[in-house]
């Protein structure tokens, strides 16, 4: 992959680029003429890194001999491309909503490609699953007895996986707000197994918060050992699901990160200028000139990353078994199942809006205003903290660098684009674009809304010059 790099004029964080993105920023004018058809702001996927994402972690399970099936996380991304291709590349797509599942059962998917792991099931989402034969991940016992009312009612079959939480992990149990503790699943899977006629338990599944590896090896080897305890009751189980959380990275260079963090925290405590709007800390609290906590932000930059970390995992040493976590699997028979989100999407879209003013504010900073709103470009991270691409459109530009803020649409103080100030080449004009990286994964989609009536963002697919909608 290549890399954008900016002048040191500001802190940059360069992102890391796919050769599409490159095509995409040199086809300018058909860029131009997408805008004016689909409006700004625009998000522009690509599915050729999705190929690719999905083989790097194939690659990692063929070699160490591991059964295995990569559901992708439909709630990342809402297009239907991506599902259909993980599709017919023989993975499918995990689901947690009634839209998910529905949409992806019309387009054609067949449900052993398909997944049901929505936090809150209600009985129209658990009659569709149980329709179409659906795999349900039960999370609690108000879940099961309306799944059960429905199954008793019309003496329908299902399969069902458990979903486990309370690991223990140095001491200390990881707190959750899902699943079933161990010891209260296998005393559940065993009343299925000897009471529910209609019920076909096959497998576990867990979904840690963060990104530890050595976490979930330690939920890894906690759930083989109650693999193992069911075994000694006669309950077969055939698959384990170790959910998503897998980093990945986002910037080319390890030095721009670390510079960038201390010095966010050097300038929050007054000691430089500011590098965020009104100094913005990011999460990060002062109080009487001492700072607290670290920013709340997704580690943009890591060395071990997708594939990198799957592998760390599989081949992590059990304490309890002293034998590698691969091993104990293979021995097992069973599939190890992942939902990936984001790391699935790596590199696989971009967001474009079209600059529609610029001005100043009381204090002086230039603020460039998008043909966008905030909610098209965020997740839980307090910020994006990757450098835009400024495409000019006019011939006549002035070359002027300036540092600035990109604002959005609603009518809000805080509705900053980037709450990080942002250095440009040349004085962005009206009718300019601004693309932003990798934001396939969450960004476009989780947090988008409505507000002022705004329409949603149009979906497109890039392939070979062409704009094609999504489904």
């Amino acid at each position: 992959m290549n890399t954008i790099h900016q002048p040191e004029t500001s802190l940059s964080l360069t992102p890391l680029l796919h050769e599409w993105v490159h095509q995409l920023v040199a086809d300018s004018e058909g860029l131009v003429q997408a805008i004016q058809k689909h409006q700004s702001p625009l998000n522009v996927h690509h599915l050729t890194p999705f190929h690719e994402n999905i083989s790097a972690y194939r690659s990692v399970f063929d070699a160490l001999g591991v059964q295995h099936k990569i559901y992708f996380a439909r709630k990342a991304n809402k297009c239907m491309a991506f599902p259909l291709e993980a599709s017919k590349a023989g993975q499918g797509a995990d689901t947690a909503s009634y839209r998910e599942l529905k949409q992806c059962l019309d387009a054609g998917i067949h449900s052993d490609h398909l997944i049901l792991t929505g936090s809150v099931k209600n009985e129209k989402l658990l009659q569709l699953a149980v329709d179409h034969h659906v795999t349900i991940v039960l999370d609690n016992q108000d879940e099961w007895e309306l799944l059960q009312k429905i199954i008793h009612e019309q003496q329908k079959k299902v399969t069902v996986n458990i979903r486990l939480g309370g690991f223990q992990f140095e001491g200390e149990t990881l707190p959750t707000r899902f699943g079933f503790l161990l010891d209260d699943a296998f005393q559940f899977i065993q009343y299925l197994n000897e009471h529910e006629e209609y019920v076909h338990y096959t497998g576990l599944h867990f979904h840690l918060n963060g990104y530890s590896v050595d976490q979930r090896v330690a939920a890894l080897e906690q759930s083989i050992q109650l693999i193992d305890r069911l075994k000694t009751v006669g309950i077969n189980t055939y698959s384990l699901d170790i959910g998503g959380g897998l980093l990945m990275n986002y910037l080319a260079d390890a030095s721009e990160w670390e510079n960038f963090q201390r010095e966010l925290k050097r300038a929050v405590m007054g000691e430089r200028p500011a590098l965020t709007y009104q100094n913005d800390p990011l999460g990060m609290v002062k109080i009487h000139d001492q700072l607290y906590g670290e920013p709340t932000v997704y580690p943009y930059y890591n060395t071990l990353h997708k594939e990198g970390i799957l592998k760390a995992i599989l081949t992590a040493t059990s304490a309890h078994y002293e034998q590698p976590i691969f091993k104990l699997l293979i021995e097992r028979g069973i599939e190890l199942r992942m939902e990936p989100g984001r790391s699935l999407l790596d590199q696989c879209g971009v967001t474009v809006a079209r600059v529609a003013f610029r001005k100043k504010d009381t204090d002086g900073n230039w603020l460039f205003g998008l043909e966008m709103n905030r909610t098209q470009l965020r997740s839980s991270s307090a910020d994006f903290l990757l450098d835009p691409i400024h495409l000019p459109i006019h011939k006549n530009a002035e070359n002027e660098v300036t540092a600035g803020y990109l604002v959005g649409a609603y009518c809000l103080e805080q509705e900053f684009i980037l709450k990080r100030k942002i250095t440009f080449q040349q004085f962005p004009a009206v009718g300019d674009l601004i693309i932003f990286p990798n934001t396939a994964g969450y960004m476009m989609h989780f947090f988008e809304s409505e507000a002022h009536m705004f329409e949603l963002a149009a979906n497109v697919i890039y392939d070979n010059g062409h704009f094609v909608e999504d489904l």
